[in-house]
């Protein structure tokens, strides 16, 4: 999801000369683009020093809307310039930064930016797989040669790529046992040949019964070496070239990598007219059919959305084509916000054109490393949303009723699983695959987006930062004071918040929390940066990070569940605590210092059962892996979030933290508080008022732990925590010993127990304060 946001389209040259004089047939789709370009800025809102110019003699039926922006797709990727100078001559505010790519802008191929994004997928599919595709040798089949942009970069992004085979419109290849290191050397030196095709591959390096073969041949001999690679039947000795094509397609290899134009894989439900797509009709198979264990897909429809399901559904990993190819459009993105900027200041006449095409080329590698990393992310959440997709299969029913009630999903036209399917799936113990996660990803940061873009959050000052970070590090340090007045300041700090509220705190974190607190979209915004920051994300996800290549995801995953958790209830808490509003740099202020000084603490602070809990969990951890250091914070997450209780109840009462801390964590081992908590998340939550009854309860144990502690605090004189609790039971008689008893029964009864258990041991609970 960019900035501001995006839609696709294209447009159609209905009087081009034949395609057979394709110089004149070139002049005239280049004459036939300025046609359109030009329509489209005769009735585009520009923009000046002083306001919003609308576009003369045209009727406008919508609001103020100046920014239009072009990207460079099929059949126009070399248009940049083109575009550009259109702009220019209409004197369109955007300038050069109306179509990305250009002459002066990142050139996607050199960066290989959309290969390397797409990698990213890849990459973490393999790891969730156990294998280590930088380090590993695993084969692979695919659409395109090494001339193309997407297939021809990522064939060069491993050096242990055992290219099986590969087509595209002119050869099939196939290289039947390949030599990771010799056949990588050679798809190099093809890609930096001028408009290389697979004829160009030096036959030495082929192993024994391999071959390019022309699709203009009628038929094509299968060796028994290809035939073994490919899965054929003993007795296939010859195919034609669609054929073999269609046998490339199904070859039981490691890796699916699509770099081509058109859709090569549907669902066994649809027909090829569905798919619209008549050139690829007679090699096209279904998702079921599919022998990879991962998809890549670099370019755009290689799959139709219903056979990715039906894929993911057969076990296939595969996303979908926007999240593995969005880091061209990132890149895109980027270059425009940047150019937005730096043309302020060439208006102001402090930095003239080549000096700043000189920044921008300078910035490439930065700007790739940002990009990259919104790949990585939103790999690592579709990723962690797997882990317990079935588990939570109604929440996520009610994430797409939600949006279907804003009326912003339609859940047909985007293949999402009716409401009874979904109820096959809960009594199936399946939940929603990754190609359905992806679409729910963009939907959710879309709709968090348009109620965050109607509020002013984006004013607050702490934001500051969060725009500065947007931008390559040069910028940042030559034109910080410029940064507050770019247009599109708004959406590019809404855009980084929501991206980390979906990416780290989930897809359904901000639909639950308002549906189950009541708070605007805008407060849990503002609660969730706040946990954020207190509870120190960005510290956490980089010791997680550094373990990718010791670590296994499934115990990464756990790790980063557990925080999510933690920012659930710490941003929730944050709403309730603070009706009146909240602003972020003060609570961020009030608490960091003493919540990190105690976190760090929890090996200490934790008593009883609930050490010894802790301990098999730091124990569980390191033996993933995990490091001591890590280890100890990941097992202690959830136990923190109680400091958030401590730390108020220190500041408001003036008493000491430590000592607060100490009584809170003997009380909460002498009460089994983590039992009960463990017993109330155990709570069915098939519907939402299960989900609130489930919140609620574990709110309320929370608030009568904290009151509990400060009773002891008042009606105990200072000293060692277990017999300042023993003096308050005795304290309160018969009463409250039989309640601590009833509490303790709670906690470990036998069958899991119910709401009603839980909230008779909660009134419990309740009776004891004084």
């Amino acid at each position: 999801v960019i900035v501001p946001t995006g839609s696709k389209g294209g447009f159609v040259g209905k009087q081009l000369p034949p395609p057979g004089d394709r110089a004149a047939w070139l002049e005239a789709g280049k004459e036939a683009y300025r046609t359109f370009i030009r329509g489209l800025l005769d009735v585009t809102d520009n923009r000046d020093g002083s306001g919003i110019i609308p576009p003369e003699r045209v009727v406008r039926l919508d609001e103020d809307d100046p920014y239009l922006v072009v990207a460079a797709d099929k059949g126009t990727a070399s248009f940049s310039d083109i575009a550009n100078g259109i702009s220019q001559e209409y004197g369109f505010w955007l300038d050069d930064a109306f179509a990305s790519g250009g002459s002066a802008g990142y050139d996607h191929k050199r960066m290989g930016i959309t290969a390397r994004g797409a990698w990213e997928s890849v990459k973490r599919h393999f790891r969730e797989l156990g294998h280590d595709t930088q380090s590993q040798d695993f084969t692979v089949v695919g659409v395109g040669d090494m001339s193309g942009d997407v297939f021809g970069n990522g064939m060069l992004l491993s050096e242990h790529i055992r290219l099986v085979a590969a087509f595209d419109h002119r050869h099939v290849f196939v290289d039947p046992a390949p030599d990771a290191a010799a056949s990588f050397a050679e798809r190099r030196r093809l890609f930096e040949l001028p408009g290389p095709s697979w004829d160009d591959y030096d036959r030495s390096l082929l192993s024994p019964g391999g071959g390019v073969f022309p699709l203009s041949a009628k038929s094509i001999p299968v060796s028994a070496e290809m035939a073994s690679a490919l899965g054929l039947d003993e007795g296939v000795r010859a195919l034609t070239p669609a054929e073999l094509k269609r046998a490339v397609l199904l070859a039981p290899v490691d890796l699916l990598w699509n770099g081509g134009i058109g859709t090569y894989v549907k669902a066994s439900t649809e027909t090829h007219a569905d798919i619209g797509d008549r050139g690829n009709d007679a090699i096209r198979v279904d998702g079921k059919q599919l022998r990879v264990r991962v998809v890549g897909e670099g370019g755009n429809l290689g799959v139709s959305q219903r056979g990715r399901i039906e894929a993911a559904l057969a076990g296939v990993r595969i996303n979908t084509d926007a999240i593995d190819n969005s880091a061209g459009v990132g890149t895109s993105d980027r270059e425009v916000n940047i150019k937005i900027l730096l043309g302020g200041v060439m208006r102001d006449g402090r930095l003239d054109r080549e000096a700043r095409d000189r920044l921008l080329h300078s910035m490439t590698d930065e700007v790739s490393e940002q990009v990259l990393r919104d790949n990585y992310e939103q790999n690592v959440l579709l990723g962690n949303s797997r882990a317990n997709a079935a588990v939570m299969l109604p929440v996520h029913e009610r994430l797409i009723e939600w949006l279907e009630a804003r009326d912003e999903l339609d859940r047909e036209l985007e293949f999402l699983p009716s409401s009874s399917e979904i109820q096959n799936r809960v009594s199936e113990k399946r939940g929603l695959t990754r190609p359905e996660f992806a679409v729910l990803v963009a939907y959710a940061k879309l709709a968090l987006k348009a109620d965050l873009a109607a509020t002013d959050l984006a004013d607050d000052p702490w934001f500051t930062r969060t725009l500065a970070e947007y931008f390559p590090e040069p910028i940042r340090e030559a034109y910080a004071d410029d940064l507050h007045a770019h247009p599109l300041r708004s959406a590019i700090i809404v855009n980084s918040v929501v991206n980390s509220m979906v990416n780290r705190g989930g897809i359904t974190f901000a639909s639950r929390a308002a549906d189950e607190t009541g708070a605007s979209s805008g407060q849990i915004a503002r609660a969730y940066v706040i946990a954020r920051e207190i509870f120190d994300l960005r510290g956490f996800v980089v010791a997680v990070e550094a373990t990718d290549n010791t670590v296994p995801t499934d115990a990464q995953t756990d790790l980063y569940l557990s925080f999510r958790q933690l920012l659930d209830r710490a941003a929730r808490w944050f709403v309730q605590h603070r009706s009146e509003g909240l602003d972020i740099g003060v609570e961020i202020e009030a608490f960091s210092g003493p919540v990190g000084g105690l976190a760090g603490r929890m090996g200490e602070l934790l008593r009883g059962d609930e050490l010894r809990r802790f301990t098999e969990r730091v124990s569980e951890l390191e033996e993933a892996g995990v490091p001591p250091e890590l280890a100890q914070r990941g097992a202690g997450l959830l136990a923190s979030l109680a400091l958030l209780d401590v730390v108020e109840q220190s500041r408001l009462r003036e008493w000491d933290l430590d000592g607060v801390a100490r009584v809170f964590f003997e009380m909460s081992s002498r009460m089994q508080f983590d039992e009960l908590l463990t017993r109330v998340s155990a709570l069915p939550q098939d519907d939402r008022w299960g989900s609130m009854a489930r919140a609620a309860l574990r709110d309320d144990l929370y608030a009568v732990m904290i009151a509990l502690t400060s009773s002891v605090i008042v009606h105990t004189e200072p000293g060692d925590p277990e017999e300042r609790i023993d003096v308050w039971i005795d304290q309160g008689g018969a009463a409250a010993r039989r309640a601590v008893e009833e509490i303790l029964s709670a906690a470990h009864a036998l069958d899991e127990p119910g709401l009603a258990t839980l909230s008779v041991a909660l009134r419990r609970l309740r009776s004891l304060v004084r």
